[in-house]
């Protein structure tokens, strides 16, 4: 059923009307709702719902509408639902609560009916203004199945352009700047690579070909690292030690003979993205010893066994418990065996948006008390996306919602996770194999 309501400004019934915002009150020209049952089947259906500001910006709204028939509200995303009777009352969550003039955002939830009569609301208020209009209710018959996987309780699926900038824990604890505008240098060789990274004070770093090394190279706080085209960082890897407000983009690692990218010592605000990791020793990025506040976003890794690793053993709960947070998002997880990631204490760790394709161990294990959301993900040919436990690691707690599965498992979950402290845009799952094969990796972004 759909059902359109709106008003104009010279609607008598709104002529003294306010529409009232949070911190004030401020005249409104009316405002306009599209409602539609989107699948119903026998004892439930998912509804959705969008709402147009026609009158000034607000900062804060609620809308509210009653039910005739019975129905009950029992999840929605996109906003904060409550019911009284058949009164209900949507509120906006914190990514969505600025509506500009003609502005508007969309939420959904999920509700049961008494399968002979799911009519749709006659009327809607915003903030206590009432947007009048028709109804043309168009009910579906009751034979979709429910939902297997209950819709998100953060940021629904979008079709907006994916968020390229940086998302997630880096942006927390302060954000994630590395060097900002500092001068730039540029290195062509192992030694004055190693020499730039390890100066104090910020820097820009710019690399440029193919640098030959081994081991591991230190890594400075305030430094950003960026590849030109074709940069690789083939036989070493960067080891940031404690330090904090590193950048790292744009490079290609290959052949490194201990960790491409190593973490540790409680290193915090650290941003790895858009690199390209293949046929390295041990982890491409590994995650350790009481880090935090970390995004690795938008990377490609293929060709490779023990990709990421977050907390390295069962031991350093001490340490760890309380830090280890991270955010996985649009990577593409090319064939890469296992780790993509395997999280030890992290809570909440957040996986979402990436692309699993022919993983042939695992995609994610959540162990040792670890609180993992795995969401919106693509998962293809994979026989086990996600699972608790971990060879000798005892389990954690994992969330999945949201995924999309090709010629795979559904993946083993438990428990409760932490909620996610940043704003974000999660991409409609099915989408997510065509948007991060177009640009996760090296080469794929202007620096």
């Amino acid at each position: 059923m759909t059902l359109i309501a709106s008003t104009a400004a010279a609607t008598a019934t709104l002529v003294t009307a306010g529409l009232l915002t949070s911190g004030s009150a401020q005249a409104a020209a009316g405002c306009q709702v599209a409602y539609s049952v989107a699948s119903q089947w026998p004892g439930g259906f998912t509804g959705n719902v969008t709402v147009t500001n026609l009158g000034d910006p607000v900062s804060g709204w609620t809308l509210r509408w009653s039910y005739g028939a019975g129905q009950q509200v029992s999840q929605a995303w996109g906003a904060t639902v409550s019911q009284s009777g058949g009164q209900v009352s949507a509120t906006n969550v914190d990514y969505n609560g600025n509506l500009a003039t003609n502005g508007s955002t969309t939420f959904g939830f999920n509700a049961s009916w008494n399968n002979s009569s799911n009519p749709a609301p006659a009327s809607f208020t915003l903030n206590n203004v009432a947007c009048t209009g028709s109804t043309t209710p168009t009910t579906p018959p009751p034979t979709t199945p429910p939902p297997t996987t209950p819709p998100p309780t953060t940021p629904p699926p979008t079709s907006n352009p994916p968020q390229t900038g940086l998302v997630g824990w880096a942006t927390q604890n302060g954000g994630t700047s590395g060097g900002g505008n500092a001068a730039t240098t540029t290195v062509t060789n192992a030694s004055a690579l190693t020499s730039a990274l390890n100066a104090t004070g910020a820097a820009v770093i710019r690399v440029s070909g193919t640098i030959s090394c081994s081991g591991m190279l230190r890594v400075r706080s305030n430094k950003t690292i960026l590849g030109n085209s074709g940069a690789t960082i083939a036989g070493c890897g960067l080891n940031i030690n404690g330090d904090r407000n590193v950048i790292i983009r744009n490079l290609n690692f290959r052949d490194w003979n201990d960790d491409a990218i190593n973490v540790q010592e409680s290193a915090t605000n650290i941003w790895i993205d858009h690199n390209s990791f293949s046929n390295g020793y041990d982890g491409s990025v590994d995650i350790k010893r009481g880090s935090d506040f970390i995004t690795v976003s938008w990377n490609r890794v293929f060709n490779h066994d023990k990709n990421m690793l977050l907390g390295h053993s069962d031991d350093n709960a001490s340490q760890d418990v309380g830090h280890l947070r991270v955010s996985y998002h649009h990577n593409w997880f090319d064939g890469s065996n296992q780790r993509n990631p395997r999280v030890r204490f992290g809570n909440p760790v957040h996986v979402y948006n990436n692309y699993y394709r022919a993983n042939g161990g695992y995609g994610v294990a959540s162990t040792e008390n670890a609180g993992v959301l795995v969401e919106g993900n693509y998962f293809e040919n994979v026989d086990d996306p996600y699972h608790l436990g971990e060879g000798d690691s005892g389990p954690g707690s994992l969330v999945a919602r949201n995924n999309h599965f090709v010629n795979s498992s559904t993946g083993q979950t438990g428990g409760s996770v932490a909620s996610i402290p940043y704003s974000y845009q999660l991409d409609t799952a099915s989408n997510v194999k065509s948007i991060v094969t177009a640009g996760a990796g090296a080469g794929r972004i202007t620096v």
